[in-house]
């Protein structure tokens, strides 16, 4: 059994500098893997130009037979995976230091490629639409070569009303570089460009509030004041910006809008959910059932307050451990942990999550510049590549599990399936990063004693929930009330945004904490708003598709748990060949019935009962 807590003696903790070439490269991802330099890069510049030239000389063809489909195809997939290197390069080198501009310059370079090819080729969507459905089934039906594309043709066909001809194609691709501009903006806003300032902590130690040192006190530091100096000046960054944020975000709005409406969907909503096939209505549910099954978020911010011994609870007291112990989760000693924790989804799982961390394919540790946060970013043909911001915390441990889910959903997807369908969707995406936490708690829970340890393994739990499920469900519903107001012709100021976050604040908290005015424009710093609309909702929704299989890895019947085993593994190896909704009710999962979500809610009041048991008990002791 392992030693599921360390002291701050044990070797391996985070490096004690922000300098990356200060850090071991043993914690750096290797790009070389994917380009041994730029010279070779320049050279797919070139050579995924030629291709891109050879489907532009297709057009005016496709109607001649399944030949020329077929070649058009395969050209795309050729320049598919050219692309996913010629991006995935200097992205992963700008994103560990987001000061470099002539990197910045060559992402930038293949983005506008991307955005010249896109407008070139618009007219292959309607030229496809030109070519009637049932000659096109038969065609493929007579040409075995065309059957991995069967799933992205009917994609066309389904969604051929919202399909314009050639040259409204043209003038909707010539805007697509100009549609990252928010995120771009938002990016150098917050890194490149951002100054952290430095505060005193009670013990005398100065320390720069950067966003991984912000995260670091709130789960460490046990002195409130400390918390509140750390969140103020956090936040003070982005009061003090805020009407930049509210342009950007606004921006973002409009956006999402004028895209919705030229391709002829009622709302941004409907247009963003329907590439996916998912109704507006499981959002809607999402969004009503966190909410009204608040009062269990309610009761546990209560127990905080009263455990914590806090005449006034704030929301920057929300992360910090309920019990009072310095351990460290060194990066080097978790490993080995997180892959026996998988061990319900069989040995050949284990092994690919143990060479995924064999080194190469993650960078561990904060740097000056790096980007904050983590994600986990694919590269067909090669393999994954993990960015994480790693502190030594308990959280970390998580988010490392976290994202070697998405890690091995994309390895298992890429290897089973042909490039036109190895994408999975982000509906699906999250269900596979929320497994592996699930799994890493029932394992640490199983094999922990005492009130001490399981009280802090459970208050894991239901943080767990209450950021995955309550926060990004509150997320989704600032998101569809700011889209809305755009829609009905509402300004979108700082003010407007700041009102519709804080009264949805109240709203689920009612009185259970202190919400500081700073926290109004906590709004501006959630990444996810200025990239890809309605993005966020999607993890409340895997959420509640993981624990339904999670229930069944971890079943007491032997069949049950081989049938989801099997089941889950396939959904992992599945890609994108069908709607989100089809994949995960071949999982046994089916989020169009609320019982799906609304056990969430449920399990949440079940978990603070039983940090109620744990935390009285250790009173007793």
């Amino acid at each position: 059994m392992h030693n599921l807590f360390y002291d701050d003696d044990v070797q391996g903790l985070r490096p004690d500098t922000r300098d990356r070439a200060e850090i071991d490269d043993k914690y750096k991802w290797n790009v070389d893997d994917i380009y041994d330099d730029w010279a070779d890069w320049e050279a797919d510049m070139e050579a995924i130009g030629e291709s891109m030239d050879d489907l532009v000389a297709l057009k005016g063809t496709l109607d001649s037979g399944p030949e020329s489909v077929l070649k058009a195809y395969r050209l795309s997939d050729r320049i598919g995976i050219i692309s996913y290197k010629l991006y995935r390069y200097p992205q992963l080198i700008f994103d560990v230091d987001q000061r470099n501009n002539a990197v910045q310059a060559r992402l930038q370079q293949v983005q506008q490629l991307f955005a010249e090819f896109q407008a070139k080729s618009a007219w292959l969507t309607p030229e496809i639409l030109t070519i009637d459905e049932e000659t096109m089934e038969q065609w493929i039906e007579e040409t075995p070569e065309l059957e991995p594309y069967r799933f992205p043709i009917s994609e066309i066909y389904r969604n051929q009303e919202h399909v314009l001809d050639e040259a409204g194609e043209q003038i909707l691709a010539y805007g697509s570089r100009f549609r990252s501009a928010p995120r771009e903006i938002y990016r150098a806003l917050t890194t490149a460009d951002i100054s952290f300032e430095e505060i005193e902590l009670s013990d005398g130690e100065t320390v720069e509030v950067s966003f991984g040192e912000y995260a670091h006190i709130l789960q460490t530091r046990r002195v409130q004041d400390d918390r509140r100096r750390a969140f103020e000046a956090l936040y003070s960054i982005f009061e003090d910006k805020r009407n930049t944020f509210a342009s950007l975000y606004a921006a973002t709005c409009q956006r999402d809008w004028a895209q919705a409406q030229a391709r002829n969907y009622e709302s941004t909503a409907e247009a963003a959910l329907d590439g996916d096939n998912v109704p507006v209505s499981v959002l809607e549910t999402l969004i009503e059932t966190a909410f009204d099954g608040a009062e269990p978020l309610r009761r546990y911010h209560r127990l905080r307050k009263q455990v914590l011994e806090l005449d006034e609870y704030h929301s920057y007291d929300g992360m910090i451990p309920l019990i009072d112990i310095d351990k460290q989760y060194p990066y080097d000693e978790v490993r080995d942990l997180i892959i026996e924790s998988v061990s319900p989804l069989g040995a050949d799982y284990q092994r690919r999550m143990k060479e995924a961390l064999s080194g190469g394919w993650i960078d561990v540790y904060e740097n000056e510049g790096k980007r904050s946060g983590a994600y986990s970013a694919g590269v067909y043909g090669v393999h994954p590549y993990m960015l994480l911001n790693y502190t030594d915390t308990l959280s970390d441990v998580f988010t490392l599990a976290h994202e070697l889910g998405h890690t091995l959903h994309t390895l298992l997807s890429c290897e089973e399936q042909p490039f036109a369908t190895s994408s999975y969707t982000i509906f699906v995406a999250e269900v596979a990063s929320t497994t592996n936490e699930a799994l890493l708690l029932d394992h640490m829970l199983a094999n922990t004693e005492g009130p001490r340890n399981r009280a802090i393994l459970l208050q894991r739990s239901i943080d767990n929930i209450a950021g995955t499920f309550y926060s990004q469900a509150r997320f989704a519903d600032f998101e569809l009330r700011a889209h809305r107001a755009v829609e009905e012709g509402r300004p979108m100021t700082a003010e407007q945004l700041d009102q519709i976050y804080f009264d949805r604040l109240e709203t689920l908290y009612g009185d259970c904490m202190t919400l500081d005015d700073l926290y109004r424009v906590t709004w501006a710093r959630i990444p996810h708003f200025y990239n890809a609309p309605y993005y966020v909702y999607q993890y409340a929704t895997c959420y509640a598709s993981s624990a339904k299989i999670v229930e069944g890895l971890l079943s007491d019947d032997d069949k049950e748990r081989e049938d989801t085993v099997e089941r889950y593994l396939r959904l992992l190896q599945s890609g994108g060949n069908d709607h989100p909704m089809e994949q995960l009710r071949r999982a046994g999962v089916d989020l169009e019935d609320p019982s799906t979500v609304g056990a969430v809610t449920q399990r949440m009041d079940e978990l603070v009962g039983m940090l109620e048991v744990e935390l009285e008990a250790l009173d007793k002791i």
